[in-house]
């Protein structure tokens, strides 16, 4: 491959319109580079969007995305698109058990990684013995991370002599909604990275941001950002192939009759779709390779369920719900002021995360489970009145972080000359969340911006430990 100098790197096409595909596209047009945006969908965000849901005539979300403070690339992407402040913060969590009874986790005055203890002491959710496990179970991850093993999560909860409360009540319900997977098939590591960065750094890093506008309208000011920037953005174009040229040392992409040429290419797909278009791109033998790993990966379901009532059921904006099926409960119409009207009612969304169980029910018979369930947590469901509901099933909602993943993660720098992967499932070091996707389209650019001899900083630092943790490598 020639250097640089002779064939400069000016322009790139970017496939795919997802988190990671617009991280990169925003990064790259703002450091010069001629930017190109292939979307096969007609709009932008991937799997973080919403739409008009045909049969409630309501816009939402395809599933409750969540942050957190320690996210600082999708923080920084919303600050560079001018949403920051679309972000409601809480820095309290509440458990509520069926029966209504509530646990309150919240930060004190006390330095990290003790901060919360306060509050952990007096939530009634949790026995003593159940206390004594998870604060023993924390600590354990205090020291660096233990590197990535065959022991998945629940083997570690066992070995570490957790209580059938404390891994009911605690580790599930944190683990399968930050990582949407069942605790045997969830790696070691990431399960710690979810304790050390989200309950013990600081206060701040855990802190949880829920969007104020549907997702859709977070990422559709890409475009605009991208294209004032002399790039342009080309939706429901879905890439058919990409051949390389060494004589002109540029890639082509076909998609729909179309062809786009550049300078470089950054392929921001998910694995399935990285798979769906290896076939059409130069074989080599790293190529081969790539090709057996995205094997490696499956994915896992998320379920959301939206219900509309005539009244209001509960004053909790969000909380966790203990011991059933539905693991989440956000208040969309308190969220979202738009989602507010002059009538008091509830627009409410429960999440179920790993939700295989749900895969092959009826919508019915998930709105039937649904409202029983909540009933037992906010009785005013009872009484209330089901406007019109929803099920919105996201069977490939993320791939599974399992055992020993990293060994097939691959890294930004591909097996083609000039060429680039982004998305959650590279190995950016963070398991499958919005913040993988970004810093994945930050190490893409990163490689790109290295290939053409211009080095560059694109990700951002982590957000500094506090307290005691400071202390601490």
């Amino acid at each position: 491959m020639e250097s640089p100098s002779q064939h400069p790197i000016q322009s790139v096409t970017v496939v795919g319109g997802g988190l990671a595909g617009l991280a990169a596209a925003c990064l790259l047009a703002d450091a010069g580079y001629e930017v190109r945006l292939l979307e096969r969908r007609p709009y932008l965000g991937g799997r973080a969007s919403s739409y008009e849901h045909p049969g409630t005539g309501e816009v939402i979300d395809n599933c409750q995305h969540v942050l957190l403070g320690h996210c600082t690339n999708l923080a920084a992407l919303y600050q560079r698109l001018g949403v920051g402040e679309a972000i409601r913060w809480f820095d309290r969590m509440t458990f509520v058990e069926p029966g209504g009874r509530r646990s309150v986790l919240e930060p004190s005055a006390l330095p990290a990684p003790l901060h919360a203890m306060p509050a952990f002491l007096r939530a009634p959710a949790f026995s003593r013995a159940d206390k004594v496990a998870i604060a023993r179970g924390m600590a354990a991850f205090i020291p660096p991370l233990p590197p990535d093993s065959a022991e998945n999560f629940d083997q570690w909860l066992l070995r570490h002599k957790q209580t059938p409360g404390a891994i009911e009540r605690f580790w599930k319900p944190i683990m399968v909604s930050a990582l949407n997977e069942d605790l045997d098939r969830v790696s070691v590591r990431y399960a710690g990275q979810v304790v050390r960065l989200s309950l013990l750094r600081s206060p701040e890093a855990g802190r949880m941001g829920v969007p104020r506008i549907p997702l859709s309208d977070l990422y559709s000011r890409a475009a605009g950002y991208i294209e004032a920037r002399g790039g342009r953005v080309h939706l429901r174009t879905a890439a058919e192939d990409a051949s390389w040229s060494e004589d002109r040392q540029q890639w082509t992409v076909r998609a729909q009759n179309q062809s786009f040429s550049s300078d470089a290419l950054i392929l921001a797909l998910a694995f399935e779709g990285m798979s769906k278009l290896l076939p059409s791109l130069p074989q080599n033998q790293e190529a081969e390779r790539l090709a057996a790993n995205l094997e490696r990966f499956e994915h896992s379901p998320i379920t959301g369920i939206h219900l509309w009532f005539d009244r209001e059921i509960t004053d909790l904006d969000h909380a966790i719900l203990l011991d059933r099926t539905i693991q989440w409960m956000f208040h969309k119409s308190r969220l979202q002021p738009e989602k507010r009207s002059s009538a008091a009612g509830s627009y409410i969304e429960l999440v179920v995360s790993a939700s295989k169980s749900m895969v092959e029910m009826q919508r019915q018979e998930i709105i039937d489970l649904a409202l029983a369930e909540l009933g037992e947590f906010f009785p005013a469901v009872r009484e209330a009145r089901l406007l019109k509901a929803a099920v919105v099933k996201e069977v490939r909602a993320t791939y599974s972080v399992v055992p020993q993943l990293d060994l097939f993660r691959p890294t930004a720098v591909s097996p083609w000359p000039r060429a680039f992967l982004a998305g959650d499932w590279t190995a950016t070091g963070w398991p499958a969340t919005m913040e993988g996707a970004v810093r994945s389209g930050c190490l893409s650019a990163e490689a790109l911006a290295r290939a053409a001899g211009k080095p560059a900083r694109f990700l951002e630092p982590d957000l500094p430990a506090r307290g005691l943790m400071r202390l601490l490598p």
